[in-house]
This record gives C-alpha cells, sequence and structure tokens, in this order.
C-alpha cells in the first residue's frame, strides 16, 4: 500500500511489475491539507496584507514621482502640477543632461571609485576575515577585538581631516579608495559566514598538503560567495551616494567630483537662483533658470539612483542568504 504524507504533492505516475510480468500503472493523486482558518487569522492575514502593501507603496512612490517629473513638461513641473500622471511626455530633460558641465567627468569618478573600492573592500574583507578565523594566527584575539573597538569609538571629523592631510589624501583619487579598504562590520559578517562552512574541508585540503592560501581561494573564496555578494551591495552603495569625502578633501580638484557632489552643488545653485527670482532684482531670466535647474537636480537625481537599482535585483538572491547566514553565529 502506498504512503501518503499528510501535504500537499503532485501528481505522480509509476509503472510497477506484477508477479505475472504484467506491467501495472499507478497513479498517486495529489493531498491537500486542509487547515480551517480562525475569525483572528483572517483578520490578521487581512493587516497585515494591508500593512505591507500601504508600506510598500510608501517606498516606491518617491522614486515614481521623481521619474513622472523627469518626463513631463518643465513648465507644468515648476508650477508643482506634476503629482501622480506624467504630463507632456519627452526625455528633453535627459537629453540636456549633455550640457551640463563636468557631469560625465563626475559620473566616471563615481563608476571608478565604486568599482574599485567595492572590489578591494570585498578581497579584504575575504582574506581578513577568514584569518580570523585561523587559531594559529599570531594574536588573533587581540587583533579581532582591536577590529571591533573601531567600530565604537571615533575621533571625529577634524582629526580624520588632518589625518588625511597628512597622508597626503587630499584631491587625490586614492581618497576614495584607502580608507575604505579595511571595513570592520563586513569583516565581521565575513568571519561569522566562513566559521559556518564545515571544518572538515579545510582539514582535508591541509592534509593533501594545500597552503592557507590555496585553501582561501579555492575552499573559502567560492562558498562564501553569498556573503561577499552581501557586502559587496553593502559597498556599492555606500561608494555610490558618498559625498563627503568629496566635499571636504576634493576642494582644489573639481575634476575629482563624484556625481553626489555635483548633485549638491547643482541644488545649491537651484535654492540661490530662487532667492534671486524672488528679490527685487530677480527678472525672467533667473526664474527660467532656475526652474531649468530644478528639473536638472531632479534629473540628475534620478540618473543617481538608476544604477544601484539595476544591479540590486541581480545580487538580492545573494544578499538574502548571506545576511541571513553570516548573522546565525555570533
Amino acid at each position: 500500500m502506498a504512503k501518503y504524507h499528510n501535504k500537499l504533492q503532485k501528481n505522480r505516475r509509476f509503472e510497477a511489475v506484477s508477479p505475472t510480468g504484467e506491467v501495472i500503472e499507478i497513479q498517486e493523486k495529489s493531498i491537500r491539507k486542509h487547515h480551517k482558518f480562525s475569525t483572528g487569522d483572517k483578520v490578521f492575514f487581512v493587516l497585515d496584507y494591508i500593512f505591507f502593501i500601504v508600506f510598500t507603496i510608501s517606498c516606491i512612490f518617491p522614486f515614481y514621482y521623481l521619474f513622472i517629473n523627469t518626463i513631463s513638461d518643465a513648465g507644468l513641473v515648476s508650477k508643482g502640477m506634476i503629482n501622480f500622471i506624467p504630463r507632456g511626455l519627452n526625455i528633453d530633460n535627459y537629453l540636456a543632461l549633455r550640457n551640463v558641465s563636468d557631469l560625465g567627468n563626475s559620473i566616471l569618478v563615481s563608476v571608478g571609485r565604486t568599482i574599485l573600492g567595492t572590489a578591494l573592500m570585498v578581497m579584504a574583507s575575504a582574506f581578513v576575515g577568514y584569518l580570523m578565523t585561523q587559531e594559529e594566527m599570531w594574536k588573533r584575539k587581540f587583533f579581532y577585538r582591536f577590529l571591533v573597538i573601531t567600530m565604537y569609538f571615533n575621533a571625529g571629523l577634524i582629526p580624520w581631516y588632518l589625518n588625511m592631510v597628512m597622508l597626503g589624501l587630499t584631491n587625490n583619487f586614492a581618497a576614495y579608495i584607502i580608507p575604505g579598504i579595511v571595513a570592520p562590520y563586513n569583516i565581521i559578517l565575513v568571519k561569522t559566514y566562513i566559521e559556518s562552512i564545515p571544518g572538515e574541508l579545510e582539514e582535508s585540503a591541509f592534509i593533501d598538503g594545500a597552503s592557507h592560501f590555496t585553501v582561501f581561494r579555492k575552499i573559502i573564496w567560492p562558498l562564501s560567495m553569498p556573503i561577499l555578494a552581501t557586502i559587496a551591495i553593502f559597498g556599492a552603495v555606500g561608494n555610490w551616494n558618498s559625498f563627503q569625502d568629496s566635499l571636504i578633501l576634493m576642494s582644489d580638484a573639481s575634476h575629482l567630483y563624484t556625481l553626489q557632489h555635483r548633485l549638491y552643488i547643482y541644488l545649491n545653485q537651484t535654492n540661490n537662483l530662487s532667492n534671486v527670482m524672488n528679490s527685487s532684482t530677480g527678472g525672467g531670466t533667473a526664474l527660467n533658470y532656475a526652474q531649468n535647474g530644478q528639473i536638472i537636480k531632479y534629473t540628475i537625481s534620478m540618473v543617481s539612483i538608476i544604477p544601484i537599482l539595476l544591479v540590486y535585483p541581480f545580487m538580492q538572491r545573494y544578499f538574502e542568504e548571506g545576511i541571513m547566514l553570516g548573522a546565525v553565529k555570533g
């Protein structure tokens, strides 16, 4: 007699041979477990769905609002008449970005620091995290605790700036890369994840004569892809959105401004022109320029968001798996 489990199963067909040699076809029927929900369960599910639908809309609407304003008529946008539906559809605002000075160079700087900074941070986090799991490492506990302490103590903005000046990292592209290579939080995530990998894999490799670097390259690195993809998302978003280091350290190197810094400059220009427009000396030229500056601000903001929106869906699977597995052990 077939044994059925008390859960949903797909219809399956089997062929068996009877003692007489006859082929018998057996069909396993689906069995669905019926569960009767109480009134309280139904109310909870309804409220749960309503909450998450409202929460999702509240997260998506700012991006949608920004996008419809960039593809609508500039005059209607400046009057605040675009709220839910785009009007006067056009892509002139995106084409006008070609006339913004140094915008292309700022995009290249942001892309360069994001790719290079994220890659070096991931490699350093993986290697240091692996070293922190090796008991034979000299003063391992001391270095690990010292690493954790840096997460809780900060000297402040002025000592940080003076230190960057002393190291020659002002008006230098390396200022975007070097300070972010060692990320204590990411190293802790990687260390915790590596500790969840069966130690027998490393032991068998050591027995076969493999070195630590070989074990790291051929075993630890491939198996740690979920957590590495997770910290890569953290690093990429942080590098792409950062502008404070550009604002403070690149005062004499406008060619090294990031895209976010450039957006910040245009935002200030728009506000200043709005003040001129409202003054007695303001005229139609200032009004038109301020309106165009507002549209440019929206469009650049949309352009700065698009790369992260395109990358995240491809990394989401690794992100969810890595952040959960990396947080199992403390």
